[in-house]
């Protein structure tokens, strides 16, 4: 972008006008975005940049003179206004309006008060958020109250869909599912999770003719935190002789004596038939805390020897339910609002709040041992990573676990030495071995609609979206797809 762009006071106002820094934000996806405006002489198109993480986002920073400004939006070669913001009628047709004042001018009553929580403008630092005025005089307006008419018809519509369809729904026409026996060592287990790019895995005993189990990355977690507190590193030798079965064992022992002191409840294999509900299998995964659910079926009557067909997860649930409504939203009144109205995710607390659940947040510069402690202590599956301003840089999430199988990182790290930085490019590496790059953080703004998060969490390997603040992607919450379903199912 040109600093003429950028700059109003060459054009006009001279040398001593006091020029603030505004951005100006088109939140509705396209090719190509510009701005112009009276502050441009409507003759000049100032092109707007994607925010990173959200391609439907663009935006542009430029300082303006305190007063009063028209724009608009050339989105793919059409003229455009944003209907959410204050808008005007006027020789260059519809147009939105912004006021920059200092605390003591007047604001004008001039302008269309409709807006929403949503700002396509907002201002680039604290300093000037309180001198922005909207239409009405003042800086926020109220979130959009939830009818409990309409949210009762929408849970209950989503509910009866889910009630209404099974599981073989979700069953792909080919694919392969990956179990492991329980007397496979760790160290070869853990390889195979790495190598297929899984996180989770069945486990099938044969002497029994069963699954017995599930292994995760949670519990290399926490075998490797276990055998930290025994003060040693993880070597290759232990985890040679160490089956899956034997592991087992002692995660059993460790649960039973947490159990004796109050602190966790022991678990049991969960499962499911082709024939069940979607509701019911939902309500599993939530219930019981699990990412996914082996889908099995048995020819005998006994349910000896079954089958392994899928493994279902609220991933593929919602990729149904956002395919069954897409054609049909307004039948579920809540999607179109904006997601920070509703009683959904894990947000950063406001001053004053109390009683709020924190939302964990890691700097590059911790230890990987801190982001293990989190995972297991505080039950999280993944830690939004910030710089000092609290802007995301990354999400450093369980199944990353893996990635320190690569040139067998784990028989010679120490926990407290290696920092999160370090492990994430062990991930970075080995997730993009042709040189090709997975987006890892995926990212929403508050103004979102529940609609298009969803639509976003139905996407293949995205279990959450981080929501931040345009521009400075600052962290505000997180939105996962438990939290999606536990807010349409309570």
């Amino acid at each position: 972008m040109s600093a003429s762009g950028m700059d109003y006071g060459r054009e006009s106002g001279g040398a001593g006008t006091i020029l603030t820094p505004a951005r100006f934000v088109w939140p509705y996806g396209g090719r190509s975005v510009y701005l112009s405006g009276s502050f441009t002489g409507w003759s000049e198109h100032w092109p707007m940049t994607p925010v990173e993480g959200c391609p439907t986002v663009f935006q542009m920073i430029c300082s303006l003179p305190p007063g009063y400004h028209q724009y608009k939006f050339i989105v793919d070669g059409e003229w455009r206004h944003d209907e959410h913001q204050p808008f005007v009628t006027g020789s260059y047709g519809t147009v939105n309006t912004v006021l920059l004042a200092r605390e003591s001018d007047y604001t004008p009553a001039a302008l269309s008060p409709h807006t929403t929580s949503g700002s396509s403008m907002d201002v680039d630092n604290e300093v000037f958020q309180r001198v922005v005025r909207m239409s009405d005089g003042t800086s926020h307006e109220p979130l959009p109250r939830i009818s409990e008419a309409d949210l009762e018809v929408s849970r209950h519509r989503i509910s009866v869909f889910l009630a209404t369809h099974m599981t073989y729904e979700l069953l792909p026409e080919s694919g392969k599912v990956i179990a492991l026996d329980v007397d496979l060592p760790v160290k070869q287990a853990f390889h195979i999770l790495y190598e297929q790019g899984i996180s989770t895995a069945p486990l099938w005993d044969f002497c029994k003719g069963q699954f017995v189990g599930v292994l995760s990355a949670l519990d290399f977690i926490l075998i490797m935190r276990e055998l930290g507190n025994h003060g040693s590193n993880l070597t290759e030798e232990e985890l040679e002789t160490h089956t899956i079965s034997a592991w087992k064992e002692a995660k059993l022992y460790l649960n039973k004596q947490a159990i004796k002191h109050g602190k966790v409840s022991s678990k049991r294999l969960v499962k499911a038939g082709p024939d069940e509900n979607l509701k019911d299998v939902s309500l599993k995964i939530l219930q019981n805390r699990v990412a996914t659910v082996p889908v099995t079926h048995s020819p005998s009557d006994d349910g000896s020897y079954p089958q392994l067909l899928y493994l279902a997860s609220l991933s593929e649930v919602l990729k149904l339910v956002c395919r069954y409504f897409r054609n049909s939203a307004s039948s579920l009144p809540i999607l179109q609002l904006p997601i920070s109205s509703l009683p959904l995710g894990t947000w950063v607390p406001k001053i004053g709040e109390s009683n709020k659940q924190p939302l964990a947040v890691l700097r590059p510069s911790s230890s990987l041992s801190a982001a293990l402690n989190l995972f297991v202590q505080a039950e999280v599956s993944a830690i939004p990573i910030v710089d000092d301003n609290d802007s995301l840089l990354d999400v450093y999430s369980r199944s990353d676990i893996t990635a320190l199988a690569k040139d067998k990182v784990y028989t010679h790290i120490n926990l407290e030495e290696m920092t999160i930085h370090q492990a994430l490019q062990l991930g970075q590496e080995s997730y993009s071995p042709y040189g090709a790059t997975t987006q890892r953080c995926h990212m929403c703004l508050r103004s979102d609609s529940l609609h298009k998060v969803m639509e976003r969490l139905a996407k293949p390997g995205v279990r959450r979206v981080v929501i931040v603040e345009a521009g400075s992607k600052r962290v505000e919450g997180i939105i996962s797809l438990s939290d999606i379903f536990r807010f349409l199912l309570s």
